[in-house]
C-alpha cells in the first residue's frame, strides 16, 4: 500500500489541470462569487496583484482564501443588499498564508499529504514543459534530480511560504492549483492499491471526528456562523432530545452555500433562526437559498434573470412557502416532521458509523462536498449525530499504516 504514496509525485496530479486563474484582493465580491462557483470546496485563493502582467503566480503573493460563507456573512453584517457585493475582496478575506504552499512537481505524494494533514488546502505547482506526467517507480530520482523534499515538507521545518522549485525556464512556464479534492480523486482511483483500508469501516479506522461544531435549531442563524470552524467549514444544526442525543436537521457550511444567491442567503442569515435557514435551503435545493429582493415582489412576478456581474438569482423565499408557523412550539414540531424525510440531495450529507472509507470518499466526490456527517448506526432513530468526516480524517486514515511503517518495499 505504501507504494502509492512513496512512488507517486505531485506532478502526477497536474495532468490536465488548467492554469491558475487568480482572484485579486482588489476584485469585487461579485467576481469572487463567480470564481467560487467554478471552484472546488466552495472557496478560492486570493492573491495580491502582479507587479507586471507577465509575472508568474507566486506563493509570496498569496493572502488567504475566501469562501461562500465568508461572502454571505459579510453581506448579512453589512445589511446593504446588492451594494455589498460591490465591496472588494480585500475587505472580507482573512489573511492566512499557511493555507497554500508552493511546491515542486517532484514532491512525493506522501509529503504532500503530510502538509494537507497539517492544514494546507491548496498547492501551487509548476507545469513545466518537460513534465510528462509519468512517475518512475522505485526511484529516488525525478526528472534527473534528487528528491530533496523530506526536510522541506516537514511541518516543523523553518517557516517558509514555498518549497524549492525547479529552476525557472522563463515566463512561458505555467502553474496550476491543486486542491484537496484533486488529491482525493487521485486516491479513489487507487483503491486497489490501498486495500484493505478502503473497505474498512470508518469507526474502525478512527476516521470519525467527534469534536464537531453544532448549534440548536432555535438559535439565530447569525449566531450559528460564528461557531463554524476552519476545517471542515461547517456547523450542524441539531435538535437535542430529552435524553441528550442530537438529531441533525441540516448544516450551515461553505458546501451548502457554494453556488447560492449571496444577497438572499445574507437576508436569511440576518433574519431567520438556524433551523429556519436550513429548512429554507432544503426546500429550494442545496444551492439556492433565496429571499424576496428589495423591494418585495409579488408571487406572480417572474424570477429575476442573471445579469453580468451578479451572483445567480434563485427562487423566491418566504416563510409561508415552506410552511413556517407562528409559534416556536409549532416550528419545532415542523422541524421534527421535516427531519423525518431529510433524505434528498438537498439534505445534509450523511453516512453511518458502519460506512466504509471508500463509500465516504465516493459520497464526498460525487457531491463535491467537504465533509460528511456521521450518524449512529445502532440507534433506533435516524439522524442521531456522532461526528463528522472531512478531508483531514480521510487523509489520516488512508496514510495511517504508511506513517506507522514507512517502508518503500
Amino acid at each position: 500500500m505504501a507504494a502509492v504514496f512513496f512512488h507517486h509525485v505531485v506532478g502526477d496530479l497536474t495532468v490536465g489541470k488548467p492554469e491558475v486563474a487568480e482572484l485579486h484582493d482588489t476584485d469585487t465580491l461579485d467576481d469572487a462569487a463567480r470564481a467560487i462557483a467554478a471552484s472546488p470546496e466552495g472557496a478560492v485563493p486570493v492573491w495580491r496583484p502582479r507587479a507586471a502582467p507577465d509575472d508568474p503566480p507566486s506563493g509570496a503573493r498569496f493572502i488567504g482564501m475566501i469562501s461562500a460563507l465568508d461572502i454571505a456573512a459579510f453581506v448579512a453584517a453589512a445589511g446593504v443588499g446588492d451594494r455589498a457585493m460591490r465591496a472588494v475582496v480585500g475587505e472580507v478575506v482573512q489573511p492566512n498564508p499557511a493555507l497554500l504552499r508552493e511546491i515542486d512537481p517532484g514532491t512525493r505524494l506522501i509529503d504532500a499529504l503530510e502538509l494537507m494533514r497539517h492544514g494546507v488546502k491548496r498547492f501551487l505547482v509548476r507545469k513545466s514543459g518537460s513534465w510528462k506526467g509519468i512517475t518512475k517507480r522505485f526511484s529516488v530520482l525525478y526528472n534527473g534530480k534528487w528528491l530533496k523534499n523530506m526536510e522541506s515538507t516537514s511541518p516543523n521545518a523553518a517557516s517558509s511560504s514555498s518549497m524549492p522549485l525547479s529552476p525557472p525556464s522563463g515566463s512561458a512556464d505555467k502553474f496550476c492549483c491543486l486542491s484537496r479534492e484533486d488529491v482525493l480523486r487521485f486516491l479513489i482511483g487507487c483503491l486497489g492499491a490501498l486495500a484493505p483500508i478502503p473497505l474498512t469501516q470508518i469507526s474502525s479506522l478512527g476516521a470519525i471526528n467527534p469534536q464537531y461544531s453544532y448549534v440548536e435549531a432555535s438559535a439565530p442563524a447569525m449566531e450559528a456562523i460564528q461557531k463554524i470552524p476552519q476545517d471542515p467549514c461547517a456547523v450542524a444544526v441539531v435538535e437535542t432530545t430529552p435524553d441528550g442525543t442530537r438529531k441533525i436537521l441540516g448544516d450551515m457550511s461553505t458546501y451548502k452555500l457554494w453556488k447560492c444567491d449571496y444577497v438572499s442567503a445574507a437576508w436569511a442569515l440576518a433574519n431567520l433562526s438556524a433551523g429556519q435557514f436550513v429548512i429554507g435551503a432544503d426546500e429550494n435545493g442545496s444551492m439556492p437559498i433565496s429571499v424576496f429582493p428589495e423591494p418585495p415582489i409579488s408571487p406572480s412576478s417572474p424570477v429575476e434573470e442573471i445579469s453580468p456581474g451578479r451572483s445567480p438569482r434563485a427562487k423566491k423565499f418566504s416563510s409561508r412557502s415552506i410552511g413556517f408557523l407562528n409559534t416556536q412550539a409549532s416550528q419545532m414540531s415542523a422541524w421534527r416532521t421535516r427531519s423525518a424525510y431529510h433524505r434528498g440531495r438537498s439534505t445534509p450529507l450523511m453516512c453511518k458509523t458502519t460506512s466504509t472509507l471508500a463509500a465516504v470518499m465516493a459520497q464526498m466526490l460525487s457531491h463535491r462536498a467537504t465533509h460528511v456527517w456521521v450518524t449512529d448506526a445502532e440507534s433506533e432513530e435516524d439522524g442521531v449525530l456522532v461526528g463528522v468526516v472531512g478531508y483531514t480524517e480521510i487523509f489520516n486514515a488512508a496514510t495511517r499504516s504508511t506513517c506507522a511503517s514507512p517502508t518503500t518495499s
